[in-house]
């Protein structure tokens, strides 16, 4: 139990009469990556929006570093960063000041611009810092999630289908992000369509079906 990060204990989550994701239980170690598969509708988006403590769960707790994320939320969230298929952003802040906002929200603003400047060109945002993210095409709204998320500090990170919407040259930076923050020690989750991607990343690889994780 030393190097857990994430905990998750008898998670189920119902919408009404439907079972949306059937009673599970893992945990995620320090420098562990976790791969999700499965098809559409198969419950991985509310297994990461209970994860992310956006979904409260019919029955279960998440721990994130020995803190339960829906008893001690701040501490959790704290310690969680969540980047969803679809980010969502402020109408009136552009991509600078939101991660600006994010840096300052998490205590992260020490070395921010030059961060930020490495990020963005990294992703290709540079030249569109001062845009706002509504101008952005579904790329690079997706890009902007992922920098925001890796803009502040995390132990877990959860991402959802971070490359469905990604050029080869941001799946090929996203892999590399994933596998340095693995090394210094995050504990990652992620869901994907991506077969090449869940073998090249997963240390441990699962598939959900109705509801129902299964690892590999």
């Amino acid at each position: 139990m030393l190097n857990g990060i994430l905990e998750v204990n008898n998670l189920t989550y119902s919408y009404g009469s439907y079972q949306a994701l059937r009673e599970t239980t893992f945990r995620v170690d320090k420098s562990e990556t976790v791969v999700i598969a499965g098809p559409n509708g198969a419950g991985k988006t509310t297994l990461l929006l209970c994860l992310a403590g956006l979904l409260r769960p019919t029955t279960g707790n998440v721990l994130i570093e020995g803190n339960d994320l829906y008893k001690r939320e701040r501490l959790a969230k704290q310690r969680l960063a969540f980047v969803p298929d679809v980010p969502r952003f402020y109408q009136g802040l552009t991509a600078w000041e939101h991660l600006r906002f994010i840096a300052l929200a998490h205590n992260a603003d020490e070395g921010f611009e030059k961060r930020a400047e490495i990020l963005l060109s990294e992703f290709g945002l540079w030249e569109a810092r001062d845009m706002f993210p509504h101008a952005f095409s579904r790329g690079m709204r997706l890009k902007l999630g992922l920098v925001l998320a890796l803009i502040r500090p995390f132990s877990a990170l959860l991402m959802d289908e971070p490359t469905s919407a990604l050029d080869p040259g941001g799946t090929a930076i996203l892999r590399k992000k994933i596998a340095d923050l693995s090394v210094n020690g995050a504990a990652i989750i992620l869901t994907t369509h991506d077969l090449l991607l869940m073998n090249e990343l997963g240390e441990r690889t699962a598939r959900m079906q109705g509801g129902y994780l299964d690892f590999d």
